[in-house]
């Protein structure tokens, strides 16, 4: 007696809900094809892409962003509009601002693994220090140069120090202010794909684990960040819109050149 074939037994041996990567689509269209779909890992037994896990690691990722911007700006906009206040410490600002641009963000993730070890601390420690530098500085600039005869005409009516800054210093500044915020913020979002090295889950696991997402997955994963960050950039956009003082709007639009008519004379053909 011959033995039953077993062929639908063996024609599904991963038992995996996702399929195999596929392997005629280009370079681009198959990192689409990663965004929007699952598929089996590079190195097999487990399903990575689509939707889904995307969607949860763009979540731990602005997590890590967030918190290291919030704490950047209660940081920094306070120090800066005390420092723009009373005049002093540009060098300061400026220092700060070119220390921050110059030391690179891995190093310092590196370098809080000694004190802080692994984890969402270590990696919001390090993106804070890369936020504050720019937040600083567009603070600090922007009361140095809001308007000073508004300044002067506040304390002749008899504000404090510290209600000249609430109410005529900080409205005046929030355009250089938010300009700040949002390149902090730019920096940050993308920078953030360094958390997996401090074993924290972002978009950056992708782009760090080639050997089980592949070339597809690293490029999709950088679409993904660049779609959020520009987003970022866009939805702080318009919430310094929202915040800025009716008044600093019309100031603005007052200040566009404009076109005049200019009359073009038509030559007349002479005999």
């Amino acid at each position: 007696m011959t033995p039953p074939l077993v062929l639908a037994q063996a024609t599904t041996p991963r038992g995996l809900d996702c399929p195999p990567a596929p392997q005629d689509l280009g370079v681009l269209s198959d990192a689409i094809d990663f965004i929007t779909s699952s598929r089996e890992s590079i190195s097999g037994g487990v399903c990575v892409g689509g939707p889904a896990e995307l969607f949860e690691l763009a979540v731990s990722h602005l997590a890590v962003s967030a918190v290291a911007l919030l704490i950047a700006v209660v940081i920094a906009v306070p120090v800066g509009l005390w420092l723009g206040h009373i005049g002093r410490g540009e060098f300061l600002a400026v220092s700060v601002s070119n220390i921050g641009r110059a030391v690179p963000t891995l190093a310092l993730l590196a370098f809080f693994v000694a004190f802080l070890g692994i984890g969402f601390t270590n990696v919001a420690a390090a993106l804070t220090l890369l936020a504050i530098p720019p937040i600083l500085t567009n603070t600090y600039v922007g009361v140095r140069q809001s308007d000073r005869e508004s300044v002067n005409a506040a304390r002749g009516m008899g504000l404090t120090e510290s209600q000249i800054v609430r109410r005529v210093e900080l409205p005046l500044s929030l355009p250089s202010i938010f300009g700040g915020i949002r390149i902090s913020a730019v920096a940050v979002v993308a920078t953030a794909t360094i958390a997996p090295l401090a074993n924290v889950q972002s978009l950056g696991n992708p782009i760090l684990e080639p050997q089980a997402y592949g070339q597809p997955g690293q490029l999709g994963a950088a679409i993904v960040v660049a779609l959020i960050t520009l987003a970022t950039d866009g939805g702080l956009g318009l919430l310094q819109r929202a915040v800025t003082p009716t008044g600093l709007k019309l100031g603005d639009q007052d200040m566009r050149p404009r076109r005049l008519p200019i009359p073009i004379r038509r030559r007349t053909r002479t005999a």
